[in-house]
């Protein structure tokens, strides 16, 4: 009767929500390493950064100290409208998977975005209104960022130009109609509307573009537009930071029923949700206080973590952005245009870079065909059609559930289901259908990326 009293689902009130986000920077002995500028080599400071994004959140990239950062009203208020997320005890996939271990996982995809991207878009669109800035530009792979911003662009009255990566604009319109519909400009990348988009269609005819590609024209469009700034919806410190409310929540409600994790998985692209859910946990690891395994899930076919380089890297294609330290696949790497698992981006972000090359936690790399496996299987018994990114996480999930049914051991495991898969059928049907095929890059395919890493400033 034990088992009953854990309720399926843990909610926490409104007047129980984080009115802070929680900076892991703070807590890390070796921090990460600064952006720096690429023609000087040299750590961008405020005032070039500036350029490019709100003052506000430059201040929070700058910002290693402070642990915690105040939630402005207007941020909470609006999350108010889909969070507290809830935290669910997978009892019917344990039932189906006959482990002894406990499963749970945190739900960000209670928001017509569809996923957990809203949480820095929000955020990221107030600064911009607060500064009284006219609009802001992006990049977006599947999607659910650009439709995340321009949701969040609708509720303060800015404009909103995103650029998609072509291959997922064609493949996901359903999305694009979504960002439309919050008034959001898509346009598909490379395209002919940039210098940089220009000079990527003459290297590379016919490429299916990539979030690398796709960042440079939303950079390009930020810098020559006045009272327009650039917003990104991972990689960067400040994301992370505002993604804490994820693992902040989780942790209040674990701690409500005196649940201690042992495994704690998130997918991996850019890291914005990883770094979110991990970011409290891994806080007190850094403090001393306790002790998890972290495992980040990625694409076999976009392998940054478990085969990248860590280096000082263009955070884009079109050589535009701040170097960045962080597992690397070299800005010009194009994953297949085959891969529909979402998770495609060439980098990592630097924290979470510095944390894996520290040794405080580990990476997979999984088969998109196992994931799609895996997804399908979580759908049929917990009722949720999830994201093929967050399928990811769902893949090792259930493999290290298996391996306590295996043991024995009554692990508690607990991952990110960072949102739902809805506009993402395209993916599903081809994998029912028999088309998906697992692509691994050689190495020989990885070297033609690592070749344009550049050379190591001192």
């Amino acid at each position: 009767m034990m088992k009953q009293e854990i309720p399926y689902k843990i909610y926490l009130e409104e007047s129980e929500m984080p009115t802070k986000w929680y900076n892991v920077r703070a807590d890390m002995k070796n921090k990460p390493a600064p952006l720096l500028n690429p023609q000087t080599l040299k750590p961008m400071t405020f005032d070039e950064l500036k350029q490019v994004f709100c003052d506000e959140l430059v201040k929070q990239e700058l910002d290693d100290t402070n642990a915690y950062i105040d939630i402005p009203e207007e941020i909470l208020n609006f999350y108010k409208m889909y969070r507290p997320a809830p935290l669910v005890r997978a009892y019917c996939l344990e039932e189906k998977l006959q482990t002894p271990a406990k499963i749970y996982y945190k739900f960000e995809g209670n928001n017509t975005s569809g996923s957990h991207k809203l949480n820095s878009a929000i955020a990221q669109a107030y600064y911009a209104k607060k500064q009284g800035l006219h609009g802001v530009t992006t990049e977006t792979g599947a999607g659910q960022w650009g439709t995340a911003l321009s949701m969040a662009c609708s509720y303060f009255g800015l404009d909103c130009k995103v650029f998609m990566v072509k291959v997922s604009y064609e493949q996901k319109p359903f999305r694009r109609e979504v960002m439309r519909t919050y008034g959001a400009q898509v346009t598909p990348s490379p395209s002919l509307s940039t210098e940089v988009g220009k000079r990527i269609l003459e290297a590379h005819p016919g490429t299916t573009g990539s979030l690398g590609c796709a960042i440079s024209e939303a950079v390009e469009t930020a810098v020559s537009t006045p009272g327009y700034r650039y917003v990104l919806g991972s990689v960067l410190s400040q994301v992370l930071l505002h993604q804490s409310i994820i693992g902040l929540e989780t942790k209040s409600a674990l701690d409500k029923y005196g649940i201690t994790p042992d495994i704690i998985i998130g997918c991996a692209g850019g890291g914005s949700n990883l770094g979110g859910l991990i970011s409290p946990f891994m806080g007190e690891v850094l403090r001393g206080e306790k002790k998890y395994q972290f495992i980040a899930v990625e694409p076999a076919s976009c392998p940054s973590l478990t085969r990248g380089k860590f280096a000082y890297d263009f955070c884009d294609t079109g050589m535009v952005c701040p170097l960045a330290k962080m597992y690397t696949l070299g800005s010009n790497f194009i994953p297949s245009a085959n891969h529909a698992g979402g998770l495609r981006y060439h980098g990592m972000s630097s924290v979470l870079s510095q944390l894996y090359e520290d040794g405080l936690m580990e990476a997979r790399a999984v088969e998109q065909t196992a994931v799609f496996e895996a997804a399908e299987q979580f759908a049929r018994i917990e009722g949720i059609l999830p994201a093929p990114e967050s399928s990811h996480a769902i893949r090792v999930a259930i493999d290290e559930a298996l391996k306590c049914k295996e043991t024995g051991e009554e692990k508690t495991i607990v991952f990110g289901l960072t949102g739902t898969g809805y506009f993402d059928m395209v993916a599903y049907e081809r994998f029912h259908n028999g088309e998906m095929t697992d692509y691994i890059p050689t190495d020989a395919d990885l070297q033609e990326g690592f070749d344009g890493i550049p050379k190591q400033p001192e």
